[in-house]
């Protein structure tokens, strides 16, 4: 009800006070209302949108990401491909891979281009840096394409197929290696095992470069014998030697902080299996035993014999001439090849040997132009090869030996040449060796300094748990009185079998005692150009220069 007493009459109307004038405000509610809900549309529009434009980047990158495996996948198997070629035939694939597939809605297609001849080059990664290599190299192109939103990866990446000679390691094993010297004994280059590395000394043992083992690297023995708590003394990558033995404590591979302790500790220079070190093998084609590397060429694709040019079978020598084997025993200078016996102390067994006399040898008209001679006897008897007169070798020379193989002699010591010799097993008779005495006492077998510059592959026994195999410092074999006598050696040492002829077992101190190692690896032996001919290689394969190339859209 309206109070008309508080209203005011003017000109025949009441008329509300204008302090007291009602507002109407209906709509405005409604108005506000749906200005909120245009602005939360707005709102929810732009996070759809938002979410959307989310869920589509994703879904891009999801498919990219597919596409980038897909192309990486395409690597590895034109990657594995070439590997497989050449662990197959020994040589480099005469079907380049390429290829395409289906992966996961992508599909790789890749292809590969082979980069020319192998060069050498020296290798600038890993534990093998600094070593020369015959380098090959294969460019794969790959593509990774989603089925989906063609999304593309393009990716390259350079294959190499290196190979390594042997020789441009101080010590190779292609077993367990086990060093426990007794006197002080420094290791001048790079020491690697395919398998387990055991390392003590009586004294002190130094080694000045990388260490490596595709199993354990580990102090102490593997067979029978105490521990010697001598140091073992590694160079870390800063040059500074960096004991085994810290604060009462061996680090090797059964610290559980072995990984950690021995990166920093030298800094790169020792790694084993798990640093993911693998084993380093020979590219054999016709079987995985190096043995055959010695052994006659028939049904053996990676015998020596294939690669000679001048050879010694039974007794009997051949040259070959215009690609022909050719007896020329009758024409050789008299005395080059003879018929000699002596006793090996450590074998038990009277030795029926071929000399090859290399004085005579070195200046006839049958001294191999590619310096390969190979040697094989398997007339009844304990057979085997020696090598006299052989202080000038005139012409680098590789001589290579089925049987256990004797050097008498200084060898190598004039005029020094690229030379490996390699046999069964290999033993050095000094100087002072005479066959007369070879039956008598260990007293009348007193040796003389005697220095011989080569490397030599050799093989050995296995240590049991019952026996020693005698280690890296008897791996070259002795049979004389060698006190306080030198034996000066320069090369490179390489285990790569088990002995199969010369299997006496080593003892210490009844056929031989040992001469004053003046042992260390042939630094000359870093120049490619001053190796011995036909060196045997190691073959390592490396993925290296891998790039993404593009990433985009084919529609």
């Amino acid at each position: 009800m309206i109070n008309y007493y508080n209203m005011e009459y003017k000109q025949g109307r009441y008329k509300m006070p204008k302090s007291r004038k009602l507002i109407d405000n209906r709509g405005m509610a409604t108005f506000i209302v749906l200005i909120i809900m245009v602005m939360m549309t707005i709102i929810g529009i732009a996070i759809v949108r938002m979410s959307n434009d989310e869920i589509t980047l994703a879904g891009n990158e999801k498919h990219e990401m597919s596409s980038f495996y897909a192309a990486e996948a395409g690597l590895e198997r034109a990657s594995a491909a070439i590997q497989t070629q050449y662990e197959a035939s020994g040589g480099p694939p005469s079907t380049l891979p390429q290829g395409n597939e289906t992966i996961n809605d992508c599909v790789a297609a890749y292809a590969t281009v082979d980069n020319g001849a192998a060069t050498v080059q020296p290798l600038t990664k890993g534990v093998l840096a600094g070593l020369n290599a015959l380098v090959k190299t294969f460019t794969i192109t790959s593509i990774g394409i989603s089925s989906i939103d063609r999304s593309q990866v393009v990716l390259t990446q350079e294959f190499n197929c290196d190979l390594v000679p042997i020789f441009q390691f101080a010590v190779f094993y292609g077993n367990d290696l086990e060093i426990a010297p007794g006197p002080d004994m420094t290791l001048i280059g790079r020491v690697h095992s395919n398998g387990n590395l055991y390392l003590q000394s009586n004294n002190n043992l130094y080694m000045d470069s990388y260490v490596t083992a595709s199993g354990q690297i580990i102090h102490g023995r593997k067979g029978p014998g105490g521990t010697s708590y001598g140091d073992v003394m590694i160079k870390d990558a800063d040059g500074n030697y960096q004991n085994m033995l810290a604060n009462g404590t061996w680090l090797d591979a059964s610290a559980t902080h072995w990984y950690d302790s021995a990166a920093v500790r030298w800094k790169g220079r020792v790694q084993d299996s798990a640093f993911g070190q693998g084993e380093l093998n020979l590219p054999l084609t016709g079987s995985s035993d190096p043995h055959k590397l010695i052994e006659r060429a028939t049904g053996n694709p990676d015998s020596y014999e294939s690669l000679a040019e001048f050879k010694i079978i039974d007794g009997v020598a051949y040259a070959k001439i215009a690609g022909v084997w050719t007896n020329v025993n009758a024409a050789l200078p008299s005395g080059t090849v003879s018929a000699r016996t002596f006793y090996d102390a450590r074998e038990a067994k009277t030795v029926n040997a071929t000399d090859l006399d290399i004085s005579k040898f070195r200046g006839c008209a049958y001294f191999p132009t590619n310096g390969v001679v190979y040697t094989s006897d398997h007339r009844s008897g304990f057979r085997a090869t020696r090598l006299v007169s052989g202080d000038s070798l005139g012409k680098a020379l590789s001589i290579v030996c089925e049987n256990p193989l004797y050097i008498k002699g200084n060898f190598n010591s004039k005029n020094k040449k690229p030379a490996f010799v390699a046999g069964d097993a290999v033993t050095f008779l000094s100087t002072n060796w005479a066959d007369t005495n070879s039956t008598k006492s260990l007293n009348s077998r007193v040796a003389s300094n005697t220095t011989t510059n080569c490397s030599f592959l050799t093989g050995n026994l296995n240590t049991t748990s019952g026996t020693y195999n005698g280690g890296l410092e008897n791996l070259p074999r002795f049979l004389e009185k060698w006190d306080s006598k030198t034996f000066k050696w320069r090369g490179s040492i390489v285990n790569l079998w088990n002995s199969l002829q010369a299997v006496g077992l080593w003892v210490y101190g009844g056929y031989y005692t040992a001469p004053v190692r003046d042992w260390a690896y042939d630094t000359d032996l870093d120049n490619p150009n001053n190796l011995p001919p036909e060196t045997p290689m190691v073959r390592i394969f490396q993925r290296m220069g891998w790039q993404e190339q593009y990433i985009g859209y084919n529609h």
